[in-house]
C-alpha cells in the first residue's frame, strides 16, 4: 500500500490515517465538515488535498447509518482499488450495498476493536489500535487483493486481525460493547439526581462501571440503531436477572428465616454467574486474565511522582503487569494499585519502603 484516502476524521479515521503516514504510506483525508479534515492533517495524519488518481486502499469512517451511502458514492466515482468501513456493526451496512446491486468484490467490511471516550480529530493516536482485535468479514466473493490491502492496514496499525461472518460480528459486539454501554449509562443516571454527600462517597467501583458512560450520545445514538435486535435480546436477559435479584433482595428483608435463606441463594447465585463470565474476559496475554498480587502506594499529586515509582519498580527489577490509580476525595493524593507476579510482590514491597514510599494494605 502507497496511497490511501480516509473518508471521515473523527477519532477512528485520523487515529487510522496517523498509522498508516508514520508507516510511509500518503494519505488523503475528506471529511463532510471541511475543518476536521484540516485539523487532520495539521496533526500529521495526511494532506487534505484530494488525490489525482485513485488510492490503493479507501478507508469509510463514517456513522454505521451512512456507510452504504458514502462507499456507493466512492465506488462510484472509483476513488480506490479496494474498499473498507470501520463501523462498529458489519451486516446491515453490507445488506444496503447488495440491495444497491453493486458489485462488492472490491469491498470489505471491518471493524477495529478501539475506542476512546472522546472523539473528533484531536482524540486520535497513530497507537489506538495497537494490540487489539480488528474484525475482517470477507465473503467468497470478496477479492484477496482487497483482502490482502485491509491485512496491510491492520498490520500497520499493529492490531490483532480477527475474521468473522458480519452477522456473527454484530451478535458479539452487541454482547460486548453495546449492551454494557447501555448499563453503564443506567447506572450512571442513577448518579444525576443523587444527592451530593452520597456522590463524594465514589470509589473506583462506580468509575470502572460509569467510565463508558462518558462517551457522545449521538455517536451511540447511530450506532445503536444499526444494531436494534441483538442488543434488545441481550437486554431482555439483563432485565429477567434484574427482575430475580429484586426478588431476592426483597426476601432477604422478610421476617421469615426460609425466605431469608431463599434471598441469600439467589444473591449467592447472580454473583457466582458473575465470577464465572468475569474469569472469560481476556486478560494482558490475550487468554484468561492471570492472578496477581496488589502493591498499593500512597502517592502525593505532584509532578513526576508517577515517573517515579515506575522507576523504582524497575529499579527492582519487577515488572508492572497493570496499574489502577484511585484519587483520594478532597485530598491532593492519591492511591496506585501496582499489579504484579505473586512472586514478585513481596521484594517489590520491601524496596519501595525502602526508598521511602508509603505502602497501603
Amino acid at each position: 500500500m502507497r496511497t490511501a484516502l480516509v473518508i471521515g476524521t473523527g477519532l477512528i479515521g485520523t487515529s487510522a490515517a496517523l498509522a498508516l503516514t508514520g508507516r510511509g504510506v500518503t494519505v488523503h483525508l475528506v471529511d463532510h465538515d471541511p475543518e476536521q479534515a484540516r485539523t487532520a492533517a495539521a496533526l500529521g495524519a495526511g494532506t487534505d488535498q484530494a488525490p489525482a488518481e485513485p488510492v490503493d486502499l479507501a478507508i469509510v469512517a463514517a456513522p454505521p447509518a451512512l456507510v452504504a451511502d458514502v462507499l456507493a458514492d466512492a465506488m462510484g466515482r472509483r476513488l480506490a482499488r479496494g474498499y473498507i468501513d470501520v463501523a462498529s456493526v458489519k451486516g446491515g451496512p453490507r445488506r444496503e450495498l447488495e440491495a444497491r446491486g453493486l458489485d462488492l468484490s472490491a469491498y470489505i467490511g471491518t471493524h477495529p476493536m478501539s475506542g476512546r471516550e472522546k472523539s473528533g480529530p484531536l482524540a486520535g493516536t497513530a497507537d489506538l489500535f495497537e494490540g487489539r482485535p480488528w474484525v475482517l468479514t470477507p465473503t467468497r466473493d470478496t477479492d484477496t487483493e482487497v483482502l490482502n490491502l485491509a491485512l496491510e492496514l491492520v498490520s500497520h496499525c499493529r492490531a490483532v486481525p480477527v475474521v468473522m461472518d458480519a452477522d456473527a460480528h454484530d451478535r458479539a459486539v452487541a454482547l460486548v460493547s453495546h449492551m454494557p454501554h447501555l448499563v453503564s449509562s443506567m447506572v450512571a443516571a442513577r448518579l444525576e439526581h443523587a444527592e451530593e454527600a452520597a456522590v463524594r462517597l465514589c470509589g473506583q467501583g462506580i468509575r470502572d462501571v460509569t467510565r463508558i458512560a462518558a462517551s457522545d450520545p449521538r455517536m451511540w445514538i447511530d450506532i445503536l440503531s444499526a444494531n436494534p435486535g441483538p442488543v434488545a435480546d441481550l437486554l431482555t436477559d439483563v432485565a429477567a436477572d434484574l427482575e430475580e435479584t429484586v426478588r431476592a433482595l426483597r426476601a432477604l428483608q422478610s421476617s421469615d428465616e426460609d425466605k431469608r435463606r431463599e434471598g441469600g441463594t439467589g444473591i449467592a447465585d447472580v454473583l457466582r454467574r458473575g465470577n464465572a463470565g468475569q474469569v472469560r474476559v481476556p486478560g494482558k496475554h490475550g487468554s484468561a486474565p492471570r492472578a496477581y498480587e496488589t502493591v498499593a502506594v500512597l502517592i502525593d499529586d505532584q509532578p513526576g511522582q508517577l515517573a517515579r515509582i515506575f522507576a523504582d519498580a524497575e529499579r527492582a527489577g519487577v515488572n508492572v503487569e497493570d496499574v489502577r490509580i484511585e484519587h483520594a476525595t478532597g485530598q491532593q493524593a492519591g492511591l496506585v494499585q501496582l499489579m504484579v507476579e505473586p512472586r514478585s510482590a513481596a521484594a517489590l514491597t520491601a524496596a519501595l519502603r525502602e526508598w521511602g514510599w508509603a505502602i497501603r494494605q
